[in-house]
């Protein structure tokens, strides 16, 4: 009344008072105030901020802020806004590069200092400071560049990364392959050498038992000349039982009957290469015609024969052959 203010504020609710005075409302509830700004760094940059002020009027200053400021709204742009935005410039100087607005670190920071100082200048106008949020920071064009340029240059050295351990993945396994296939053939080779060194060693024992067979057979020979004539007639026996044999027979009267296989007394069973028959010196008797080469190579491979009971089997085949011709 009369241009003066009240000292003494009036709460919510249901009030009788003077008709003739002029009243002024105020909403005291939580509000926020949404504020962009340029914020300089030592890099001499300008970022930019979206920065959220949680605030309310305190109703006991509700009478000050009147005779002081004016509305809300007045109070919001006189004291809030230009404390703000000088803060954060002042803050902003601290800071060396303007990407480092980025950290986390210097995120909360900035927000600890400017909620403090804003409470010590701002309090006392008649707000209460509860927050101050940073929405969104947006780094200069030359700086978004550079970090664009920079994650591509990542992306790149991560994916030559990426290729070179696929590569050396994939010679490792080559590297690997080989090796098991040199493996492999060392030891195919070493069971080959193992394979070929036990053949040999079977050929020579064979050998030797050849050998040794033959030596027995020339010391009985020497010692022995009745032999001869067991051989001659083991042979008869054998070939006796073959019916296709073949043979000349030339004397008659030799111990040893078989002329054309070099065996016996060869001054008076003269030996022919053909099969004509021939007539022997000492005898008139006819030559009868067999096949001379297959007994050759039965009484051969008779001689030669170490299995006793495989030697009796041929020669008795032989005799019967002889025997049956003879008839």
């Amino acid at each position: 009344m009369f241009g003066d203010v009240q000292k003494e504020h009036r709460p919510q609710g249901m009030h009788i008072e003077n008709p003739l005075l002029e009243w002024v409302q105020y909403d005291c509830r939580q509000k926020t105030h949404k504020e962009t700004m340029q914020v300089p760094s030592q890099d001499q940059l300008l970022t930019k901020f979206d920065v959220s002020v949680q605030y309310k009027v305190k109703p006991d200053m509700a009478p000050t802020i009147l005779s002081e400021t004016g509305s809300a709204k007045e109070i919001i742009s006189i004291h809030l806004v230009p404390k703000l935005r000088s803060s954060m410039r002042e803050l902003g100087k601290t800071v060396k590069k303007s990407e480092d607005f980025f950290l986390d670190a210097t995120q909360t920071r900035l927000q600890n200092v400017l909620l403090e100082s804003l409470k010590t200048d701002i309090t006392p106008k008649g707000l209460e400071i509860s927050a101050i949020l940073i929405r969104d920071i947006q780094l200069p064009v030359t700086i978004r560049k550079g970090v664009a340029e920079k994650k591509k240059r990542d992306q790149e050295a991560e994916k030559e990364k990426a290729e070179l351990r696929r590569f050396e993945t994939e010679q490792q396994k080559k590297v690997k392959t080989a090796e098991a296939e040199k493996m492999a053939l060392i030891l195919k080779a070493t069971a080959e050498k193992e394979a070929a060194a036990q053949e040999a060693e079977k050929k020579k024992i064979l050998a030797d038992a050849k050998a040794y067979e033959i030596e027995q057979i020339n010391k009985a020979i020497a010692q022995n000349p009745a032999y001869i004539k067991l051989e001659a007639l083991k042979a008869l026996q054998s070939i006796s039982k073959d019916p296709a044999a073949k043979l000349y027979f030339l004397d008659g009267q030799s111990t040893t009957p078989l002329p054309l296989m070099h065996i016996g007394d060869r001054s008076n069973t003269p030996v022919r290469s053909d099969t004509t028959p021939v007539r022997s010196k000492k005898t008139s008797m006819m030559p009868k015609k067999i096949n001379t080469k297959t007994l050759r190579l039965e009484v051969q491979r008779l001689v030669t024969m170490a299995n006793v009971d495989q030697r009796q089997a041929m020669a008795s085949k032989i005799c019967r052959d002889l025997q049956k011709i003879s008839k």
